[in-house]
């Protein structure tokens, strides 16, 4: 089914870290923004928070960033930008930027996208299916995937290693989430995605370059979701 890319070792390394920690106070802002400065109330940014403290990211920065998505401190103009096109091996991926100067990540990216193609809009979205993606565990791990995302409104579901993936239509990704928390589901992740509809296969010497180009992209402060059609 195909999922967001994330790069390894990024908990680890006290660096990259300091990227991550950002890139989910982006999340919380635009979440907030989104909807309800309630988590109780905003399905995404309940996710958004709860994946934060999993990360051990201070509750002040939570704080601050919940009320900057909600106008109460200086203002914060994130806006999404995406970008797609090709990595090394031509492998199709979609790459989502969180920025508030358009202008410098459209440079960053076209050069990072040296090593692979950058393309037009629209070049390589059509591979893709643009849905609501919810990613979660529960304590049960003998339940009926099936009657779960029945129950939910998902369309979808498929069993990963940590949980499931349910894949639901983008007008109902807050009322899955919201059913899923109901049904005692830990949400790790609930999102617009983008889901290869047909992922692609590459050698296995060509897979160490691919991951060094998406590694690169990832630790671009503005990049937030990487989606690929790799198998």
């Amino acid at each position: 089914m195909g999922a967001q890319w994330k790069q390894k070792g990024r908990v680890e390394n006290s660096a990259k870290r300091g990227q991550l920690i950002s890139k989910m106070v982006k999340e919380i802002i635009m979440a907030t923004k989104a909807g309800d400065p309630d988590p109780a109330h905003n399905a995404r940014l309940r996710t958004a928070v709860e994946s934060a403290k999993k990360q051990s990211v201070p509750r002040e920065n939570i704080e601050r960033a919940i009320k900057k998505g909600a106008g109460l401190l200086e203002p914060v103009n994130y806006e999404l930008v995406t970008y797609e096109g090709f990595t090394p091996h031509k492998v199709p991926l979609m790459v989502e930027c969180l920025t508030e100067n358009r202008n410098r990540t459209s440079s960053d990216i076209r050069a990072l996208f040296r090593k692979g193609t950058l393309g037009a809009t629209g070049s390589v979205s059509y591979m893709f299916n643009h849905v609501g993606m919810v990613v979660a565990t529960h304590p049960h791990t003998a339940m009926d995937l099936e009657e779960a995302a029945i129950e939910a409104g998902a369309q979808e579901v498929e069993k990963t290693d940590d949980g499931a993936q349910f894949i639901c239509e983008k007008a109902d990704l807050i009322s899955v989430t919201k059913a899923l928390h109901d049904m005692g589901w830990q949400v790790s992740a609930s999102e617009f995605a983008y889901v290869p509809k047909d992922p692609v296969e590459v050698a296995p010497a060509a897979k160490a370059e691919i991951e060094a180009f998406l590694n690169e992209l990832d630790d671009n402060d503005d990049v937030h979701r990487i989606f690929i059609a790799l198998k």
